[in-house]
């Protein structure tokens, strides 16, 4: 059977101020038929079990989303398939997951209970020292990405003092008369994040912004002053009931980087060096030219 194009987001992000979750955004447990917490060490199969969970559903028809984690993009830390309103999710730090709803919408399910406990006590000084290894470099990469941040908005600082308030107010009022019309479902805002910092460098799944939305603007901001125009266009999306799924930064999660409007298919996306867009934009929008000229030189 012809299943749909495989979705990928994260719900956790390497920020500057350490790991940053969304896992309570995965799914609505008041709303969820069933919700599998998956509990055990690494190792125990849970990436495993929600490939496998995944590639069963979408034999069946169902189109699933796929959550990428964070500390390894080679693994999963989540499944969710909306038509079954299920998902099987990670729940071990540093994304713990707790049932809201008891037996009732989700449950836990111990993968623990396979591992080899023999072979394992035999290891227990190499996977100590492994361990202590893994949270020391951890420690450090939070500490080298918050020495980047200040750097990154020192120069965004400097960059936005030059902004044209009223270009940017009309530039972003022409794309919501133009894009955001009719009425939408009333569907609500889901929160993911598009990309992450990983152990392989950054990772960003434009390929979920084609699957879902096959119209794109592309934002070319190599200062950081998108986000503003996107909250415009955010809320006029919100004011007219459609369901978007809201993308913020990584290193900002206060911030949106990208926002995907399914319903319209339409989507925004920020790009930048380190961050372009590879697939075809039916608009660009240069945010450099929202400066006043003379500022820039």
């Amino acid at each position: 059977m012809q299943t749909d194009p495989k979705i990928c987001f994260f719900l956790g992000a390497n920020s500057p101020s350490g790991f940053y979750s969304l896992y309570d955004q995965l799914i609505d447990p008041a709303q969820a038929r069933d919700i599998l917490i998956l509990k055990g060490g690494p190792g125990c199969g849970k990436s495993s079990l929600m490939r496998r969970v995944g590639q069963a559903a979408e034999e069946r028809g169902y189109q699933v989303e796929y959550i990428v984690c964070s500390g390894d993009p080679d693994s999963l830390d989540g499944v969710h398939i909306p038509r079954l309103r299920t998902a099987v999710v990670d729940g071990t730090a540093p994304h713990v997951v707790e049932p809201k709803y008891p037996a009732a919408a989700d449950r836990y399910v111990n993968l623990g209970e396979f591992y080899d406990i023999a072979a394992a006590k035999t290891a227990r000084e190499d996977i100590v020292r492994r361990t202590e290894e893994g949270s020391a470099a951890y420690r450090r990469a939070y500490r080298a990405l918050a020495a980047a941040r200040q750097m990154e908005e020192s120069a965004s600082a400097l960059a936005a003092e030059g902004l044209d308030p009223a270009k940017l107010l009309r530039r972003t009022g022409g794309i919501i008369g133009r894009e955001i019309r009719g009425k939408g479902s009333g569907g609500e805002e889901r929160f993911r994040f598009l990309g992450s910092l990983t152990c392989k460098g950054p990772i960003w799944r434009f390929d979920t912004v084609d699957a879902l939305c096959p119209r794109v603007y592309e934002l070319q901001d190599p200062y950081g002053l998108a986000w503003p125009m996107l909250e415009r266009i955010r809320a006029a999306a919100k004011a007219r009931g459609f369901a978007a799924v809201v993308c913020p930064d990584p290193e900002h999660p206060d911030r949106t980087q990208h926002l995907l409007l399914p319903e319209l298919g339409l989507a925004f996306v920020t790009s930048r060096d380190g961050m372009a867009y590879p697939g075809g934009a039916c608009r660009r929008v240069r945010m450099e030219t929202m400066l006043v000229p003379h500022h820039l030189k």
